[in-house]
C-alpha cells in the first residue's frame, strides 16, 4: 500500500507502545489511557499537539473544583498528560503549570496492636490467612504478596525478595520462620497444580521485559510461576494467551474486611493495614527507623516518619505527667 494511503497509528494506540516499551504495568497503562482520553474529550477533541499548559492546568483545576478528586488522583492525571507530551508527542513543556491542586488530607495511618491482628488473621482461613501473615510478618504491599514467585522465597536464608516493588526497584525482607512450613506445604498443593498444567500443555506463566524472549523455557520452569496462583486460566488482555495469573487481590481485600468485621475492633481494616502495622511495632520493639524504610523500601525516611506518630507510646513518644 501506498504510503500516502497508509493510516497513521491512532493516538491512544501509540501510548499503549510507549508505555509497554517502557515496561509500564497494565495497571498504568490503562489509566494512563483514560486521563489522555479524558483531557482530550473535555477539549471538545481537540488533538494534544494544538494544546499545551494552558489545557492541562485548566483541566487539572476542573478536577480539583468540579470533581473533587484526591490529590492522588489529580497527581496521576498529571502525570499521563506529562507523559503524553514529553514521551509520545516529544514536547517539551516550557513553563510552570499553576493549576489548582487538591489537598492532600494528613492522616495517621490505621495501626492495629499485635492482639488486634491476631484476631483479624484468626477469622482467616487458608490462602487468605497466609497471604494476610505474611502481609504482616513481612511488610509486604498487597500486589508484592500476590507477584512472589517462587525463586523469590529463600528458605534456607529466611528471606523474601520483592521484585519490581514500588519504582521498579527489588528489595529483600525477612521471611517469619512461623511460615516456612505452612509456605512449604502450600507450594506442594501449588506444584500440583503446576503439573497439571505442563501436562495440558497451559503452562505458560506471564514473565516482564520480554523475559520470555530472552528465556523462552521460562515460562514453563517451576521456579518462575506464582506462589499465589490463580484457581482459574485466564485471557492475558495483552498477548492475548490463556495463562494462569496470580489470584486477584479483590479477593484477599473482600476476605480482610469480612475477618474484620467478625471482630469487634473498632477501625478500619484494610490488606495495607497490616503493612502499617508491621512497621509500627518494629519501631515499637526498637527497631532503628533506616532499618525499617528500607525493608517497606521507601525512598525517603519522612515517608517512614509518619509511624513514629503512631506509636502506642503517646503524643511524640513523651510519658505524660499525669501518668
Amino acid at each position: 500500500m501506498p504510503p500516502e494511503h497508509q493510516h497513521a497509528p491512532k493516538l491512544l494506540d501509540v501510548v499503549r507502545d510507549k508505555l509497554r516499551l517502557k515496561h509500564y504495568s497494565i495497571r498504568t497503562e490503562d489509566a494512563y489511557v483514560d486521563w489522555i482520553r479524558r483531557f482530550i474529550i473535555f477539549h471538545k477533541n481537540r488533538h494534544p499537539k494544538e494544546m499545551g499548559i494552558p489545557e492541562i492546568e485548566a483541566y487539572l483545576t476542573h478536577l480539583a473544583v468540579k470533581h473533587n478528586v484526591a490529590a492522588s488522583t489529580q497527581n496521576q492525571a498529571f502525570s499521563a498528560l506529562l507523559f503524553l507530551y514529553r514521551d509520545v508527542l516529544e514536547i517539551e513543556l516550557d513553563g510552570r503549570i499553576d493549576a489548582m491542586r487538591a489537598k492532600k488530607p494528613q492522616r495517621l495511618p490505621t495501626v492495629l496492636t499485635p492482639d488486634e491482628v491476631r484476631r483479624v488473621i484468626a477469622n482467616l482461613d487458608g490462602v487468605h490467612r497466609l497471604i494476610a501473615q505474611i502481609l504482616y510478618g513481612s511488610g509486604l504491599r498487597l500486589l508484592e504478596c500476590l507477584r512472589l514467585r517462587v525463586k523469590d522465597l529463600d528458605f534456607a536464608r529466611y528471606e523474601i525478595t520483592i521484585r519490581q516493588g514500588k519504582g521498579f526497584k527489588d528489595r529483600r525482607t525477612m521471611l517469619p520462620r512461623t511460615l516456612v512450613a505452612p509456605l512449604q506445604t502450600h507450594l506442594d498443593t501449588v506444584r500440583t497444580l503446576y503439573e497439571a498444567d505442563l501436562r495440558d500443555g497451559l503452562c505458560n506463566v506471564y514473565l516482564p521485559f520480554a523475559l520470555a524472549q530472552k528465556y523462552p523455557t521460562a515460562p514453563r520452569e517451576w521456579l518462575w510461576q506464582y506462589v499465589f496462583p490463580a484457581a482459574n486460566h485466564s485471557k492475558d488482555q495483552r498477548t492475548g494467551l490463556i495463562r494462569r495469573h496470580h489470584l486477584d487481590e479483590s479477593s484477599i481485600q473482600k476476605a480482610v474486611r469480612h475477618a474484620a468485621q467478625q471482630t469487634d475492633i473498632d477501625k478500619h481494616v484494610t490488606c495495607h493495614t497490616f503493612r502499617h502495622s508491621f512497621a509500627t511495632h518494629l519501631l515499637e520493639n526498637g527497631y532503628d527507623i533506616r532499618t525499617v524504610q528500607e525493608l517497606l523500601g521507601h525512598n525517603d525516611v519522612s515517608t517512614t516518619m509518619i509511624y513514629t506518630h503512631v506509636l502506642n507510646r503517646g503524643g511524640l513518644a513523651v510519658r505524660s505527667p499525669l501518668d
